[in-house]
Parts: structure tokens; sequence; C-alpha cells
């Protein structure tokens, strides 16, 4: 069993960071904290020899970065377009809905959600309509954020490694 540790836990950490990479589309899966464990453990399955506490600590550093872009990005594009609490409330509700509808889901349900919250709060079909595509834009935005900051921290993991 011992043998086995290093491919299992590689095999374990491979999956982990594919997840999170996956994650950072797909508003249910913590990508980036995915991404750092997968890392983490291929450390760890290393002894530490090629990746140290300074190199994870950055890297932790990085997902604490890439969560608050997550919960900004979709708020500034909603509120640079003055969008309702409701809007907000309706964009995240419509994003977790999305992700159990396939892709056409996860496209659409940031928008549904947020033009749904206007038109709970009594806005216009026409302003509740641009808050939605507002939200949507701040949603992708934050998505390709986090997954350059998940990429960044593949990137300054190996950099550590083969240093």
């Amino acid at each position: 069993m011992n043998s086995l540790w290093p491919v299992l836990s590689t095999l374990i950490a491979i999956a982990l960071i594919v997840a999170g990479l996956l994650g950072t589309l797909l508003p249910i899966i913590p990508g980036a904290p995915l991404v750092f464990f997968g890392l983490w453990l291929i450390a760890l399955t290393d002894h530490y020899r090629h990746v140290g506490w300074p190199t994870l600590t950055l890297l932790g550093a990085v997902v604490i970065v890439t969560v608050i872009v997550d919960f900004v990005a979709s708020a500034l594009g909603a509120k640079k377009v003055g969008a309702s609490p409701q809007a907000v409330t309706g964009a995240l509700l419509g994003s977790i809905v999305g992700a159990f509808l396939g892709i056409p889901g996860l496209l659409l349900g940031p928008f549904v959600g947020a033009v749904v919250g206007e038109l709970v709060a009594q806005r216009r079909v026409e302003r509740a309509a641009t808050v939605g595509l507002a939200t949507w834009l701040g949603l992708l935005a934050g998505s390709i954020a986090k997954l350059a900051l998940c990429l960044t921290m593949l990137l300054i993991f190996a950099f550590a490694w083969w240093l």
C-alpha cells in the first residue's frame, strides 16, 4: 500500500485541480480551494522537497483573492447599473439553480435571476433587462478572473517546483 500512495495521491490531486478549474466556471464548485488542495496534496506527497510552506502560503493568499473577486465581480456588474438588492439576490439564486440545468442554465440563470429580481422590485422590463445583462457580464468577468487566478496558482507552483 505504501508504494501506491504516491500514485493514488497524485491522481487525487489531478482530479482536484481539474475539478477546481471547472469550478471557476460553475458556481456550485469551489474552484480555487480545490486547486489549492490539489497542489498542496502534490507538495505533501513530495514531502515538501520542491514546494514548501512559503509557496503554499502565497497560494493560499491567491485563493483568498479569488474568493473576494468572486463576490465583488458580480456585485460590481449589478451595482454599476444601479441594480436593486432583489436583482443581486436573484442573480445569485439564478446561478445556483442554473448550475443544475446544464450549460444553458449556467449561461442564462444569473441573467434570468437578476431580471426577475428587478421585476420583483417593481422596475420596468427594459431596466430589468439592462440590469440582468450587466449582472451577467459581471459574473462572466468574475469567472474569467477566477480562471486566470487559478492558472496563476498553477504557474506559481510549477515555478517553485522547478526552481
